[in-house]
C-alpha cells in the first residue's frame, strides 16, 4: 500500500515535469522568434515581467501571496542568482545557434542532476548512473566536435545554463518540504528582471508590434506554466528519477527548427543528441529497478 502510494506520488511528479516541458519548449519557440527583432536583455525583462505579472494575478490559486513568505531567504538568493545565469546564457545560445542544438546542449541538464543528486542531496547514484553520465557528456563532444570551430561563447553559455539548471533542480527538491511551489517559481524570476532591467538601459529599445506583444505574452504564460510544472515535480520526486523526462522536448524542438526556421540537424548533432538521450534513458531504467523490490537475497541495484 505504501509502495502504491510512493508510485501515485511519483507519477503524477512525472506528469507535472511534462507539463513544464511542454510549457518551456513554447517558451523557447518564442524566445527563438523574439529574438530576431529584440536584444536579450529586453526579451528577458519583458518576458520576466509578464511571467511575474501572471503570477501575481494567480496568487489566489496558490493559496495567496502568504505563500512567498519564507525565512530561507538565503537559498531563494541563490536561485534567482542561478535563474539569472540560466536564463541568459540559454536565451544568448539560442538567439547565435539552431534550436535543436541549444536544446541538445541544454538537456545535458538532467544528467547533471543525476551527478549533483548524489552530494547534494545524498542520494544513491551507483556505478552504472556514473557510467551513463559519462556516456552523456561523450555525445556534448559529438556535438561540439572540438576543435571544428564549434566550441563557441553560446555553446558554452548554454552548458553554463544547463549547469545552473541543474542546480535550480536540486535545490527544488531541497526546500521542497518547507517552501511552496507558488515561492519557488515566483522569486526565481525576481532577479532576472532586475537585472535586465538595469542592463536594458544600455540597448536601443525595439517598441513590441502586435505579433511581438502576443508572442511575449505566449512566452511569459508558458514560464509560468513550465515554473509550476518543473518546480511541482521536482519538490515531489527526486531529481534523477524525474530529469530524464525533459528529453521528451528534444523531438519537438527539432521539428519546431525545421518547420519555422529551416534549421536541419547535422549527423554529428543527430548522434549527439541520440547518446544523451540514450545515456538519460538508461538512468530511467536503472531508477526503476531502484524503486522496485530487490528479490529476496539479491544486492541492491547500481
Amino acid at each position: 500500500m505504501i509502495q502504491a502510494g510512493r508510485d501515485d506520488a511519483v507519477d503524477k511528479a512525472i506528469a507535472r515535469l511534462l507539463l513544464g516541458v511542454g510549457a518551456g519548449l513554447g517558451l523557447d519557440l518564442c524566445a527563438k522568434q523574439l529574438l530576431l527583432s529584440h536584444s536579450l536583455d529586453q526579451f528577458v525583462f519583458l518576458r520576466s515581467l509578464v511571467g511575474l505579472l501572471l503570477f501575481l494575478l494567480l496568487a489566489r490559486r496558490f493559496g495567496g501571496w502568504r505563500q512567498l513568505a519564507t525565512k530561507r531567504w538565503r537559498w531563494h538568493l541563490l536561485r534567482t542568482a542561478l535563474s539569472c545565469f540560466t536564463m541568459f546564457g540559454f536565451f544568448y545560445g539560442l538567439a547565435h545557434m539552431p534550436l535543436v542544438n541549444a536544446l541538445t546542449l541544454g538537456f545535458t541538464a538532467p544528467l547533471m542532476v543525476v551527478a549533483l543528486s548524489m552530494p547534494l542531496l545524498g542520494e544513491h547514484v551507483g556505478w552504472r548512473r556514473w557510467m551513463a553520465v559519462t556516456t552523456g557528456f561523450v555525445g556534448v563532444l559529438v556535438v561540439l566536435r572540438p576543435g571544428a570551430g564549434l566550441v563557441t561563447p553560446a555553446s558554452i553559455a548554454v552548458l553554463v545554463a544547463a549547469f545552473c539548471y541543474a542546480c535550480l533542480a536540486i535545490t527544488a527538491r531541497h526546500l521542497g518540504s518547507t517552501e511552496s511551489s507558488y515561492a519557488l517559481s515566483v522569486w526565481v524570476i525576481v532577479g532576472p528582471l532586475l537585472l535586465s532591467g538595469l542592463l536594458i538601459a544600455d540597448d536601443p529599445w525595439v517598441a513590441p508590434d502586435t505579433a511581438s506583444w502576443t508572442l511575449f505574452l505566449v512566452a511569459g504564460a508558458c514560464s509560468v506554466l513550465a515554473w509550476i510544472g518543473i518546480v511541482g515535480g521536482y519538490r515531489r520526486a527526486s531529481p534523477a528519477i524525474l530529469a530524464p523526462f525533459e528529453y521528451t522536448a528534444l523531438v519537438g524542438g527539432a521539428a519546431a527548427g525545421y518547420l519555422f526556421w529551416g534549421e536541419v540537424p547535422d549527423g554529428h548533432t543527430l548522434a549527439g543528441a541520440a547518446i544523451i538521450i540514450a545515456s538519460g534513458l538508461y538512468v530511467v531504467y536503472r531508477e526503476v529497478r531502484w524503486r522496485r523490490p530487490p528479490p529476496q537475497g539479491a544486492g541492491e541495484p547500481d
